[in-house]
């Protein structure tokens, strides 16, 4: 079964558009986007007010991996139509997690930790990747 929204045809900012629209809801300031050398939107970034201050968030979408998804299901697609499948793959998942948040079930940083920035501008979850982030008894993971 290919991958969900694999026939959109919404156009990536219609698509960006609505992400933004649902992060400013939910509190949301000082949103930008992040292109790569192409012109090609790679992320949204974004400030949120958390318990603890004020957070910079940078939620990624990546075209490369949904297009060669796309590929190995067989179905037929340029890189633009994957931009648009991975940005409205996003768009979903900020709308399942806004309702999620909205149901009370998790406040807003726990929504967004893996993609949080620490001063370098390095994600929870790079860091975690990269073994820089300390878990349990303090031992590196």
């Amino acid at each position: 079964m290919p991958l969900l929204n694999y026939t959109t045809k919404v156009d990536v900012y219609a698509t960006l558009g609505s992400i933004q629209a649902q992060l400013v809801k939910h509190g949301a300031k000082k949103i930008m986007q992040d292109y790569d050398d192409n012109g090609h939107i790679t992320s949204l970034s974004f400030m949120v007010d958390t318990p603890v201050g004020p957070r910079g968030v940078r939620l990624p979408a990546n075209v490369d991996a949904v297009h060669a998804v796309l590929a190995r299901q067989k179905v037929k697609c340029d890189r633009e139509q994957a931009e648009r499948v991975a940005w409205r793959i996003v768009k979903d998942w900020i709308e399942a997690q806004m309702a999620i948040l909205e149901s009370e079930m998790v406040q807003i940083d726990e929504i967004f930790l893996p993609y949080m920035l620490n001063s370098s501008g390095t994600t929870v979850f790079e860091a975690y990747r990269n073994n820089q982030l300390m878990l349990g008894d303090g031992e590196k993971a």
